[in-house]
């Protein structure tokens, strides 16, 4: 018998290993270490990330509302902001984002037709 309380919500606790600051790099091996370090840590928010497409399959009643090219226009001009506030390249976030934002719809559509197909 249910408390009636929802679970509360897992987030990622992000964890990046040590690594040296790219000014700080000295030999390829400096850089090899934060590169590696940081994509372990890019590995667990998109983790996180795939689990809201799990989300939204569940949430979807229509399987024709997975697709919502406003909604990839508004991810993509926030994210274009963000890199532009923080010195990040839009040559390098907004491709990466789009092949992301592509990627994570495919795998809606796997989850949704697995759960509702």
């Amino acid at each position: 018998m249910g408390t009636g309380l929802k679970e509360p919500m897992k987030i990622t606790t992000l964890n990046v290993d040590e690594h040296l600051a790219p000014a700080d790099c000295r030999t390829m091996a400096d850089v090899r270490q934060g590169v590696d370090a940081l994509d372990r840590a890019l590995v667990q928010l998109l983790t996180e990330r795939q689990g809201f497409m799990d989300a939204a399959a569940r949430i979807k009643a229509d399987r024709s509302k997975v697709f919502d090219r406003a909604r990839i226009e508004d991810v993509v001009d926030k994210v274009k902001a963000a890199a532009r506030a923080s010195g990040l390249s839009e040559a390098i976030a907004e491709p990466v984002w789009r092949t992301l934002i592509d990627r994570c719809i495919a795998y809606e559509y796997d989850s949704w037709d697995k759960t509702k197909g």
